[in-house]
């Protein structure tokens, strides 16, 4: 069910359990997730569009802990006390700063292709500005992995352009600010991290070292996948969230 709450619009389906946050990466929306991700079984699972993507007003943000804050104010208008948080890329980000500042809101992280530090290359930012079409159109030759299904990667380039040169600069600027590097073992609830073999815009060495330091940390390896790993291996990213919601939350999932 579509709704809008402030200015992030987001979709929920109740399964009529704990609540699942799904946060979209940089120049993305709830689209980017595939629908079984959005409808995960015996959670109530919300797919947000941050500020300034998909169907949410606003012009996007410069800072990590600004995303941050806008999906904890989504929480409290929504009255949710504590929920498991789902981040991909940019989202991870957020997922791990909303983590740290406020521990106890949040059950658990599931991390796909993200890390404790994200670095742009600045031939990206000036692109963004310089030459907005070519540039995405190179993000997405990146961000998938071989093999990927054109028609996904043609949507993945769709989405960018809609969010326009503005708002994916200023994501791609939030991305290259962030680094908690320092404070990632201060993360104590337990986190799922999964990253593509074939990842080229955070390598899995950099998803198993976040893994590694977190207190309570597993990594997974999805072979074969890149970047986008939850729309080029949907069934293997649900079964292995799925998985984890189980042993984490106590509530087996529905058939």
């Amino acid at each position: 069910m579509p709704d809008k709450t402030g200015t992030l619009y987001h979709t929920t389906h109740s399964g009529g359990g704990p609540a699942v946050v799904l946060i979209h990466g940089a120049g993305g929306s709830h689209l980017a997730w595939p629908p079984a991700l959005r409808r995960l079984p015996s959670v109530t699972t919300y797919a947000v569009d941050l500020p300034g993507h998909g169907r949410s007003g606003g012009t996007g943000r410069e800072r990590i802990e600004e995303y941050a804050a806008d999906l904890v104010g989504f929480l409290d208008a929504l009255g949710i006390e504590q929920a498991v948080l789902i981040g991909h890329s940019m989202g991870g980000a957020i997922a791990q700063t909303v983590a740290l500042a406020h521990p106890r809101r949040v059950d658990g992280l599931v991390l796909l292709a993200t890390a404790a530090r994200l670095r742009v290359a600045p031939a990206i930012l000036e692109g963004l500005e310089t030459d907005f079409e070519r540039t995405i159109r190179l993000i997405s030759q990146w961000a998938w992995g071989p093999g990927a299904d054109p028609l996904w990667i043609e949507r993945g380039r769709e989405m960018m352009e809609a969010c326009g040169p503005h708002v994916l600069r200023k994501d791609f600027l939030a991305c290259d600010r962030f680094d908690i590097r320092n404070r990632v073992t201060e993360i104590s609830c337990p986190t799922l991290v999964l990253v593509g073999s074939e990842d080229r815009m955070t390598p899995l060495r950099f998803g198993q070292w976040l893994a590694d330091q977190l207190p309570k940390g597993k990594f997974v390896l999805v072979e074969g996948a890149g970047h986008m790993l939850m729309l080029e291996r949907p069934q293997e990213v649900l079964e292995v969230v799925t998985a984890f919601l189980l042993g984490n939350l106590g509530k087996p999932p529905a058939a």
